[in-house]
């Protein structure tokens, strides 16, 4: 099968292939020390090697865990925060019809999401749908204690113990969290829930390929043997042996890091196929929380094009020249619509007629690209050979080897986030939770 490729062609007018080439050695060198586990972070590598590792009885324990909640459910609340969510929710959304949910006989339990915000207009709308709906959950916790997605498994799980019977819950009810310690695990040993472990050495922005994202996957109806599959596939093509110029990670990394130190402090990731968009956020929070630290990294920023051409476009075309993008483009569409002719023409499209609306998209992406290229924004391409569980696959695992290295090459800890507990701090102090009796009086005084 083919391999999704990089295309760095229109960022060297920017930077030279010589500077880009330098990196080969420092690349290398990251790539040794994420294998050999001796950079920072190195107790949260488990990731490095984690698709050829996984054993085809896991795959179908997890597949029957989902076949269980598949006949139990129509819809299935995945609760989680960050991580715990944002990798199957990229998955799902990128394979799902785009309009599954509004579909009264479809064969798929509708998955949706909770534990990602405290919106309390969000959990009413949420408990109101579920009211009349056989549900299940899907509780994604390592501590069990995160506040969104406790505060939204508490309410699922009086909604569903109340509707269901608490026996018929627990049937429903699935814990993904920490081998054995935290509030989640203990309350699932408690009731007998069915559990998966978070493995201690992989932190939750490279989690999608455990059970945090495989099994919320496998309850939507995707193939989860053939997205391990197409991350094995990158992991040997992202490897030791590879060399520099035909390992995509190492090019991608060095290529971003070039950028970044001749002033392109943004980077934009840019997809032309809405169903990209969860990719994008998952990518977001990749780079974001990996890199940004010590006063450093690159900002992660997305679009949606051409959607936000017309919004976003303007900005991009002649803002402040602080940027490149990153385009996902896919090559062939799964579907296939021709556009009609219409005998008054009164729109003026008929000399699209007979055309696939992919090819136009085409040549709105190409179009673009030239255009921001021509407006001094360098354009990095990941091509895409189509949207199916075996490429998501590659593109999760080539993301995530790049996001290492770049982080080393960077030299900061890509496998901590520090600077995620200072809301937190704050908010339990301003909701005078036990323990913060100090830090609410602190905090009062600033108000």
């Amino acid at each position: 099968m083919e391999n999704i490729k990089l295309n760095i062609e229109k960022s060297l007018g920017f930077v030279s292939k010589e500077a880009i080439k330098s990196y080969a050695t420092r690349t290398a060198e990251a790539n040794k020390m994420l294998h050999a586990g001796s950079g920072k972070g190195c107790d949260f590598l488990g990731w490095i090697d984690l698709p050829s590792s996984v054993q085809t009885d896991f795959l179908e324990d997890i597949q029957t865990t989902a076949n269980i909640l598949r006949n139990k459910c129509e819809v299935v609340v995945v609760a989680g925060i960050g991580g715990s969510y944002l990798g199957a929710r990229a998955v799902i959304d990128a394979l799902n019809n785009s309009f599954d949910w509004l579909q009264k006989n479809r064969k798929n339990p509708a998955i949706l999401y909770a534990g990602n915000n405290i919106s309390e207009d969000y959990l009413a709308e949420l408990t109101d749908y579920l009211e009349n709906k056989s549900f299940g959950i899907i509780n994604i916790s390592k501590s069990g204690t995160t506040t969104e997605t406790a505060l939204a498994f508490r309410l699922l799980k009086t909604l569903l113990e109340n509707k269901a019977g608490k026996e018929e819950a627990k049937s429903r009810i699935v814990a993904i969290t920490d081998a054995k310690r935290g509030a989640l695990r203990t309350l699932a040993n408690l009731e007998g829930y069915k559990t998966y472990v978070i493995p201690d050495n992989i932190g939750g922005r490279y989690s999608v390929l455990t059970p945090v994202g495989l099994l919320p996957i496998a309850v939507a109806g995707y193939d989860i043997k053939q997205l391990i599959a197409g991350a094995v596939s990158m992991e040997k093509v992202c490897g030791l042996e590879t060399p520099f110029e035909e390992n995509p990670a190492a090019v991608y990394a060095a290529t971003r890091n070039e950028l970044y130190k001749s002033g392109k402090k943004i980077e934009i990731m840019v997809n032309f196929n809405p169903k990209l968009h969860y990719v994008s956020e998952w990518w977001k929070q990749l780079y974001g929380e990996s890199e940004g630290k010590d006063n450093k990294g690159i900002y992660p920023a997305a679009v949606d094009l051409t959607t936000d051409l017309h919004s976003m476009g303007q900005w991009i075309q002649q803002g402040e020249r602080t940027i490149f993008e990153t385009v996902i483009s896919i090559d062939k569409a799964n579907r296939k619509v021709v556009i009609p002719s219409d005998k008054d023409n009164l729109d003026g499209l008929n000399y699209l007629a007979g055309k696939r609306v992919d090819e136009v998209n085409k040549m709105a992406e190409l179009g673009t690209q030239i255009a921001h290229v021509d407006g001094n924004v360098p354009n990095l391409k990941v091509e895409v050979p189509v949207l199916n569980e075996y490429y998501i696959g590659q593109l999760i695992y080539f993301f995530e080897k790049a996001c290492g290295i770049s982080g080393y090459l960077l030299e900061v800890n890509p496998f901590d986030q520090p600077g995620v507990e200072a809301y937190k701090k704050n908010m339990f102090a301003l909701l005078e939770k036990p323990g913060y009796e100090a830090e609410t009086k602190a905090i009062k005084t600033r108000l």
